[in-house]
């Protein structure tokens, strides 16, 4: 009698060949998605005997799938310049959790929550390493803060410097003022600090540096600036600064101190100002030549609080925030997954994977660092299914249901056939 069992095997198996091919069709515009590919295996097999020979005779008992396997390899990037986009190239997932539970994907559609947190569309926060004074901490995963408006605080200035000449024709008695440095106290209030260059001698000036009456406690607008600091400054021959306040200049001592701005009055701290007035290579910043008195330059190492404006995914993760201070620092680094068989991932939707005893745990670590790959910021991943690969392999599963559903047609004529022998 016909087995029917054995086309029916097959009417399933392409059955489950035409659902795949029908979900990688339907998944064309899925954000990472990895097209899965169907495997066959035959069934158990019947011994009917053997032949002269000595060669066993058997009848297969029909077909299954045997895996469902995923294609890992990296779909198009899609530049889309939305900063909360980034496509991983190469090897990688990123890493997510919800209440408790750790998931992995390739999706880099993610969005910012109420909170300001990173979190996929699934609402599930997006893991790496938290930074701290613009600097990464790798270690223990956190969530990570991309939202406007937080902020960074303000640094105190310690060190300033000015590239200024003094004319060494100017007639002693006469004067010179700097263009204002801008420097800023312990809560970020900027202070505009003036230096007056009056000449005394030959070679030989003093210098008065001074604040807005204002700046201080009790200040008036209509006040006489307040003097910070003040000393004496010592040219040589060649117009190179050689003494400052009876102090040499030189490489071991290349600043000039005594300028202190206490009692301001916005209640911050005092702040003890190093003008720094050779650089690292002996070059003095503060000469006298027979030039015009000017200041070509000036600079300092402080800022003011800044909050957060916009922000950007670099390709090692590193999350650049754009701070309103004119400041770029750094706020996270996305981190990435991998595994020592990522095609024993269990998909769980979503466009999510969790770990199972054949995929093993994860490997967490910096993108572009021990086999990792690297990410684009502003991009998507796009899915790595290919249509004419799928319109075939539907031809083939179709036409494969369709001759087993033949053969089952076959099977009934014979037992009908069968069953009239006894008419």
């Amino acid at each position: 009698m016909p087995n029917f069992s054995t086309p029916l095997s097959g009417l399933d198996a392409t059955q489950q060949a035409l659902s795949v091919v029908a979900n990688n069709l339907a998944n064309m515009n899925t954000i990472g998605y990895k097209d899965e590919k169907v495997n066959f295996h035959d069934l158990f097999y019947q011994t009917l005997g053997t032949n002269g020979a000595g060669d066993s005779i058997q009848v297969g008992g029909g077909t299954a799938v045997g895996s469902i396997a995923s294609n890992f390899s990296s779909g198009t990037n899609s530049s889309t310049g939305v900063p909360t986009d980034v496509a991983i190239n190469g090897n990688g997932f990123f890493v997510t959790q919800l209440k408790g539970s750790t998931e992995y994907t390739r999706a880099g559609n993610l969005q910012v929550s109420t909170d300001g947190y990173l979190i996929t569309q699934g609402g599930q926060y997006v893991m790496g390493y938290a930074a701290s004074g613009g600097v990464i901490t790798a270690g223990a995963l956190s969530q990570l803060q991309v939202g406007t408006g937080q902020v960074i605080p303000a640094v105190t200035t310690t060190t300033m410097q000015m590239n200024t000449n003094l004319s060494s024709t100017a007639a002693v008695g006469s004067s010179f003022t700097s263009p204002p440095i801008q420097i800023y106290d312990s809560l970020g209030t900027a202070h505009n600090v003036s230096i007056t260059y009056t000449k005394t001698a030959s070679n030989n000036w003093t210098y008065t540096a001074t604040i807005p009456d204002t700046d201080v406690l009790g200040g008036t607008v209509t006040g006489s600036p307040v003097t910070v600091g003040s000393g004496t400054l010592v040219f040589n021959t060649s117009g190179n600064l050689t003494t400052a306040n009876a102090t040499a200049v030189t490489l071991t001592t290349p600043s000039i101190s005594g300028i202190s701005l206490t009692n301001l009055a916005d209640g911050s701290a005092p702040i003890s100002l190093s003008w720094t007035a050779m650089d690292t290579n002996g070059n003095s910043l503060i000469t006298q030549t027979a030039s015009d008195s000017e200041t070509s330059a000036s600079s300092q190492n402080g800022r003011a609080s800044g909050t957060l404006q916009s922000f950007a995914v670099q390709t090692d993760g590193t999350i650049q925030g754009a701070f309103s201070n004119g400041q770029t620092v750094a706020i996270g680094q996305l981190v990435l997954a991998q595994f020592g068989n990522q095609g024993g991932l269990a998909l769980v939707g979503g466009n999510s994977y969790e770990t199972t005893a054949t995929s093993g745990q994860a490997v967490v670590g910096s993108p572009g660092t021990g086999g990792l790959g690297t990410m684009t910021g502003g991009s998507l991943e796009q899915s790595n299914v290919d249509m004419a690969t799928e319109f075939s392999n539907m031809v083939v599963d179709q036409r494969a249901f369709e001759a087993n559903a033949k053969v089952i047609s076959a099977f009934d004529q014979v037992m009908q056939d069968t069953i009239n022998l006894s008419r």
